[in-house]
């Protein structure tokens, strides 16, 4: 069974509160299918929290995912500066920067040679 057929007899906060702790551990485990998948049942489940209306008492919990997602967030921002410098190192340059917010070419990457073969 994968994580959205799972969620179908969950709960839709509770799935996803599941969804964004398996996120969470991929981030810190640096596991790409796993984020893949959890992002996914994060999508299944916010539509589903989405799509009911939520009593009263549903709001703190709202509140505490809310907070675990942000989290997330920061975990993600960071794993993305971690590969833009090893990219950078490696002579390699991110994309962002090519071009611009109006989508027109920009500066072109600079290629850097890392040895003489």
């Amino acid at each position: 069974m994968n994580a959205v057929t799972d969620q179908a007899a969950v709960p839709p906060l509770e799935a996803l509160e599941r969804a964004l702790q398996e996120e969470r551990r991929a981030l810190l485990e640096h596991d790409v299918d796993a984020l893949l998948s959890s992002t996914q049942a994060k999508l299944v489940a916010l539509r589903e929290v989405e799509s009911q209306p939520l009593g009263n008492e549903a709001t703190a919990r709202v509140s505490a995912l809310s907070e675990l997602n942000r989290a997330n967030s920061v975990l993600l921002a960071r794993r993305r500066r971690e590969v833009t410098w090893a990219l950078r190192h490696l002579g390699r340059v991110d994309a962002t920067g090519v071009y611009d917010a109006g989508g027109q070419a920009g500066t072109r990457p600079q290629a850097r040679c890392l040895g003489v073969g």
